[in-house]
């Protein structure tokens, strides 16, 4: 066994290879991972001797889980009905073009960030919202939406250097 599946094998042991707990699992999984990988989740299926495809299906199920690898920097942009009024579509559009996302697309190539569009963040009394790194921005306008990004992608170089 590679050391790519020491962390995995760390969390299976925490819950005893209980395949009743494999939700929490996975959360642990992808907290390690920052995604879930599709290597890990055949070799935790293996593991606590379920199908791939259950763990498969309950990774596609839950919205939380991602079966991709996410960007450094996290931008979620609400679309729910009070964002969406005040014009989270313009934010939308504008942090794709900004971040040269094609359709279908939804983390830069160079994996620096990730755009999420959700239902609702709950702050609906300051829509349209956008969440970055867990930050929430109220009231936010395209032109707010490039600055951030902008001032992200300067602390990134800066710390590059």
């Amino acid at each position: 066994m590679t050391d790519r599946f020491a962390p995995a094998v760390k969390i299976l042991q925490d819950h005893q290879y209980d395949s009743a707990k494999l939700i929490p699992i996975l959360q642990k999984v992808q907290d390690e991972y920052a995604y879930l990988p599709e290597d890990i989740m055949r070799f935790v299926a293996n593991e606590l001797d379920i199908s791939p495809a259950k763990v498969f299906g309950v990774a596609t199920f839950f919205a939380h889980f991602a079966i991709t690898p996410k960007g450094k920097h996290i931008i979620k942009v609400c679309n729910g009905t009070a964002c969406h009024v005040k014009g989270s579509s313009f934010v939308i559009n504008t942090v794709k073009d900004k971040l040269k996302l094609k359709d279908g697309q939804d983390t830069t190539a160079d994996g620096m960030f990730t755009l999420e569009c959700v239902s609702c963040l709950g702050a609906c009394g300051l829509a349209p919202v956008m969440v970055v790194d867990d930050v929430v921005h109220g009231q936010i306008t395209p032109a707010k939406a490039v600055e951030i990004i902008d001032e992200i992608a300067r602390q990134e170089a800066k710390n590059a250097d």
